[in-house]
């Protein structure tokens, strides 16, 4: 096993296994104000994850690991409490494109409850309603999902769509007009079943995690404890 090992290596010490970057966004022509991040104590924020500028996010939200939420171009971004971003989805916006909630322009807006699966691509202008569910490898670009939808495996919604409340979308469909949409079918119980199924764990995950690290995340905004080192 030595002689695999170069003879200039020298060990780095404990090594985190949690690391993440939370920060500011950079300062641009087209954003040029740095936000720091708003996230909730009871949220998560998994391994290799990136949360970076005007991101809101509130209790119990689960972000899993690998996922990129950049705030840098359009923003600001939302992600509503009891939701849940799973491994390997990214967030972006497109610079000045927004929709509104509320009076308030969103390039992503995310409800509550929401479950985005791994993989997924959510890029703004895009609003994703409470208890919706957006599929693996999906893509939700330019486009307004309304509450207790269903997107499934490699759907893609885009076009400036509306999908009005309880619809599903079909594995592999794309959802690019208008007529397209308004043609959607209710959620089956099957789909709307799971989907509640995937909330109440990723709850339960954002919970545990932040029990197994509790206060033990240092000034550099890593999860550290001694279970989670590598010592060489």
């Amino acid at each position: 096993m030595d002689s695999c090992i170069k003879k200039d290596y020298k060990p780095i010490g404990a090594t985190n296994l949690y690391t993440y970057f939370v920060g500011e966004n950079p300062v641009t022509s087209f954003n040029p104000i740095s936000i720091y991040p708003q996230i909730s104590e009871s949220a998560f924020i998994g391994p290799f994850s990136s949360v970076i500028g005007d991101v809101k996010i509130e209790k119990n939200v689960f972000v899993g690991a690998n996922v990129v939420l950049r705030a840098d171009e359009g923003t600001p971004f939302y992600i509503g409490c009891n939701s849940n971003i799973q491994d390997g989805v990214i967030f972006h916006g497109l610079k000045d494109a927004k929709y509104f909630v509320y009076g308030i322009g969103y390039s992503i807006y995310i409800g509550r409850n929401v479950s985005i699966a791994h993989g997924a691509l959510i890029h703004g202008p895009a609003i994703v309603g409470n208890n919706t569910f957006v599929g693996f490898n999906s893509i939700v670009f330019n486009a307004i999902v309304e509450d207790n939808c269903y997107i499934d495996t490699g759907a893609i919604v885009t076009g400036g769509v509306e999908i009005a409340e309880n619809r599903y979308v079909p594995i592999g469909a794309i959802i690019n007009t208008q007529a397209k949409a308004d043609k959607l079918l209710e959620v089956p119980k099957e789909q709307s079943d799971f989907a509640r199924k995937v909330i109440k764990v990723n709850v339960e995950l954002s919970e545990a995690y932040d029990l197994k690290f509790g206060d033990t995340r240092c000034s550099c905004g890593l999860c550290c404890d001694h279970n989670t080192l590598i010592h060489n």
